[in-house]
């Protein structure tokens, strides 16, 4: 859920597919039979700020696992290879994040770095998932105002009133499931396993590595459940709760949580008499940031203020939905968030929207990004018991005024799930390194805790004492980069779960 505004460039569904997406094939079982893999013809594909030696290929899947000669779908591929070949030992796998992140262009983003920091022992590979970037496109056929990300993201009315979101949720499900077809139907975690292990097979490889990030997390875990006997050195940054009752439904409720944890570093870097020069300083003391942002977000919800887009006014869902992008983005965010702050409290100043909250989201991402976590379980709850919930989220946190816990599409999505959830066990090879950090808006540490429960003593966990959604290569933490590159390189994890002061 946590993905959307992405840059990457999308390409059209062919006739064929498009035709295949009529057929109403649902996924497999975990025990299905494959195809042999097909060879990858590669290609040069470098762009600007890019690893001058990229490579891409189309790796075809099957729609539908149980019919593995059947329908096949086309995944876009990349892969960085070793520039150190009598160095090299393996593959690793780059699992990103979303549901709706492009593989390919993290690789174009970390490409070069984990190349340095793992001294060409490795190819650096990943794959657009289904309905992603270059990978075959799904459609929900939605209308550009339920694409806005302040839409997408079910905030209630500004009397907790969730009955505009009830209406537009039966909306986006039924056109879903009217235009979507057997494509959108087979986006699911589960399927994202099975297309890894496709590439792996079409690589030549017995085993992978893997760096996982984010939603990829749980990707990552799910392949290390199923296909444990192709893990190598294993990696997982920034880690959902693995419950398989739960899953996407949970890690939406869990972002309430963690906001609350996030924010206090954004309150000390608001209070800070550093600010004062740059005209960002919000309060003097810290504690009365957020009484001071939430006085403003209910100001808005009664008034709202014109930006400098047109047609799309600053309100407080939006200033409540800017407040959690900052969060999750870093502290270099910050001074875009005090300085919108700021513009919504002068009289004199046109506030400047932050680019995701300016448009609609393409259909390709809302689609994708919906879907994988409606197909992956059956959504809990009723109208009456989303209502409760967001009553009570409401006053236990303020910050997020009960979006977290609403009303979704899910709700009403009309194709069952196809499989049941994976169970993440601890049986299996002890090759997992998770690293976390400790104030997480969009993975709470709570929920990785979870997973680490989970895996046992399959798993080691750093604990990195920062904010922000991603730890490795994502903060400047020498102690949590320096444990991660140690494991890919030599293979070597703390004996224990170690922490990391930041």
């Amino acid at each position: 859920m946590r993905t959307y505004g992405k840059s990457a460039a999308f390409v059209a569904l062919s006739a064929t597919v498009a035709a295949t997406a009529l057929t109403g094939v649902v996924t497999a079982p975990a025990h299905a039979g494959t195809a042999s893999a097909p060879a990858l013809s590669w290609r040069p594909c470098a762009t600007a700020g890019g690893p001058a030696a990229q490579e891409c290929a189309e790796l075809p899947v099957p729609l539908d696992y149980r019919d593995p000669d059947g329908p096949q779908l086309s995944l876009a591929v990349t892969r960085v290879r070793s520039d150190r070949p009598a160095a090299r030992r393996g593959t690793l796998l780059v699992i990103a994040g979303g549901p709706g992140s492009s593989g390919v262009q993290r690789v174009t983003q970390k490409g070069e770095r984990l190349q340095r920091e793992t001294e060409g022992r490795y190819d650096i590979v990943s794959l657009d998932p289904r309905g992603v970037g270059g990978s075959t496109k799904a459609s929900c056929g939605l209308a550009p105002e339920d694409r806005e990300l302040v839409n997408l993201r079910a905030w209630p009315g500004t009397d907790g009133s969730i009955t505009e979101n009830v209406t537009r949720s039966r909306r986006i499900a039924e056109a879903c499931a009217r235009n979507g077809g057997a494509v959108l139907r087979s986006l699911t975690t589960v399927n994202e396993a099975r297309d890894i292990d496709r590439f792996r097979q079409a690589l030549g490889e017995e085993k992978l590595s893997a760096w996982g990030i984010s939603y990829g997390t749980y990707v990552g875990a799910v392949y290390a459940q199923k296909y444990p006997q192709h893990t190598d050195r294993w990696v997982l940054d920034s880690n959902d709760d693995p419950d398989p009752s739960r899953v996407g439904q949970g890690w939406l409720a869990n972002i309430a949580v963690g906001v609350a944890d996030r924010f206090p570093d954004f309150a000390r870097w608001a209070s800070d008499p550093a600010r004062e020069a740059e005209g960002l300083r919000l309060a003097r003391r810290a504690e009365d940031v957020q009484p001071l942002v939430l006085d403003l977000a209910a100001r808005l919800d009664r008034e709202p203020r014109e930006s400098t887009t047109a047609g799309v006014p600053l309100t407080g869902n939006r200033l409540r939905l800017a407040l959690q992008l900052a969060l999750f983005n870093g502290d270099d965010d910050f001074g875009g968030l005090a300085g919108l702050v700021q513009a919504a409290r002068s009289t004199s100043v046109k506030p400047v929207l932050p680019t995701a909250l300016s448009g609609p989201v393409p259909d390709a991402d809302a689609a994708v990004s919906m879907s994988v976590i409606c197909n992956d379980v059956r959504w809990q709850g009723t109208v009456s018991s989303f209502t409760r919930a967001v009553a009570a989220d409401r006053v236990k946190h303020p910050l997020t005024a009960g979006m977290p816990v609403n009303v979704t599409p899910c709700a009403f999505w009309k194709d069952a799930p196809a499989e049941q959830p994976t169970r993440i066990t601890d049986e299996g090879p002890s090759n997992v390194l998770m690293i976390q950090n400790l104030r997480d808006p969009a993975s709470p540490y709570s929920g990785a805790l979870k997973l680490r429960a989970a895996f046992g003593g399959r798993a080691r966990l750093v604990t990195v004492d920062h904010g922000g959604h991603g730890a490795y290569l994502g903060n400047g933490n020498a102690c949590g980069d320096r444990t991660v590159t140690t494991f890919l390189n030599t293979g070597t994890r703390p004996q224990k779960d170690a922490y990391c002061a930041d």
